[in-house]
């Protein structure tokens, strides 16, 4: 049994290729046409009339969030790669994508990074969902009274691995609503460097790139099975571990919703619950004003606040999740804009 799901197609219409992040083209199989990526860093752009090869897993599927193919290599131009001068650690190791990047942990003092205070500098927040990373950004930006905080991403392991597939990404950092971009673990192709921990990332983040604030979480979509610990929202829980072990304020934000029809998702998701279960010291998850903390969970903190779902909206940022907008789910907008609220004050707190 062959397990990767490869087809040969022609390429038959495309964008114009960035310099940077993905290519949406549209390729040819079987005398069907399917939409596909193609990740200009890692494999080249690709023109009318290439001959490419492509993973067909997601449209096979019929993933919502993944409904597109892949492009695996390119045989007409993409076969002359020279990859990064000096680089000598992999990212997909031992994968057929494997390829070397420059880490940005050899930045760092070679010894490990010291523990730090909270009167430091730095404060850390944690998402499980891509979707709440443009209204905790947004939030932190809107609250914080004077120069913001430099607020950047680091993206984790839990969703979508390119650095380049988000969109929201791009637009955040347009906007100066985001300062920076990390890849970190498996995930590759950040615009400000790659790392191979998450805790490297962070460090990094704060020590050298001078973030006050640094928001870790998953790229687009998510892994998920159903399970109480097969899903990619687990991520968080490694995550904040890290940026409890290097001293930073850790800041959780809570996955809500009032419109999900899975159970386990109403109200506080049971993917919050699970990471908050399994925490071995204590974070701050901040909630909308009126939702009450679980009964047993004294050990976080749970701060309040007064949302305003509606200029988020306004603001022209993504407002939708899972398909739903903003209307008909606002808890899941009201929690992770409570979450950038309550980073606003911990960013002023760290910043000059």
């Amino acid at each position: 049994m062959v397990n990767l799901v490869l087809r040969r197609g022609l390429v038959v219409a495309t964008d114009a290729a960035p310099a940077t992040g993905e290519q949406r083209i549209v390729v040819e199989i079987d005398g069907t046409r399917r939409p596909a990526v193609a990740d200009v860093a890692l494999v080249g752009a690709s023109a009318v009339g290439d001959d490419v090869v492509v993973n067909a897993q997601a449209i096979d599927l019929r993933l919502g969030s993944g409904g597109f193919d892949v492009v695996h290599v390119n045989l007409t131009r993409g076969l002359g790669g020279a990859g990064v001068p000096g680089a000598h650690v992999m990212k997909l190791n031992y994968s057929s994508l494997q390829h070397a990047v420059l880490p940005v942990e050899e930045e760092l003092d070679a010894a490990a990074p010291a523990p730090r205070r909270e009167d430091d500098g730095g404060a850390v927040g944690i998402f499980g969902l891509h979707g709440q990373l443009a209204p905790i950004a947004w939030a932190i930006a809107e609250t914080t009274a004077g120069p913001p905080p430099r607020v950047g991403y680091v993206q984790t392991a839990g969703g979508a691995l390119p650095g380049g597939h988000s969109r929201v990404v791009a637009d955040l950092l347009d906007r100066s609503l985001l300062a920076g971009h990390l890849t970190a673990s498996p995930a590759y192709g950040g615009r400000d460097g790659e790392a191979i921990t998450t805790i490297g990332a962070i460090d990094h983040a704060i020590a050298v790139l001078g973030w006050d604030v640094v928001l870790c979480g998953p790229g687009p979509g998510i892994l998920g099975s159903g399970s109480r610990l097969g899903h990619g929202g687990m991520a968080a829980l490694d995550t904040a571990h890290a940026a409890l072990a290097l001293g930073y304020p850790t800041v959780l934000c809570a996955r809500m919703s009032d419109g999900d029809p899975r159970e386990r998702h109403r109200g506080i998701s049971h993917h919050t619950r699970t990471v908050v279960d399994l925490l071995l010291q204590p974070v701050q998850i901040p909630l909308p004003a009126g939702v009450l903390p679980p009964e047993d969970h004294g050990f976080h903190a749970w701060p309040a606040f007064a949302t305003d779902v509606d200029a988020y909206v306004a603001s022209g940022l993504p407002a939708r999740t899972m398909g739903r907008t903003a209307a008909k789910d606002p808890a899941f907008f009201a929690a992770a804009l409570a979450c950038g609220m309550h980073l606003a004050r911990a960013g002023q707190t760290a910043g000059p």
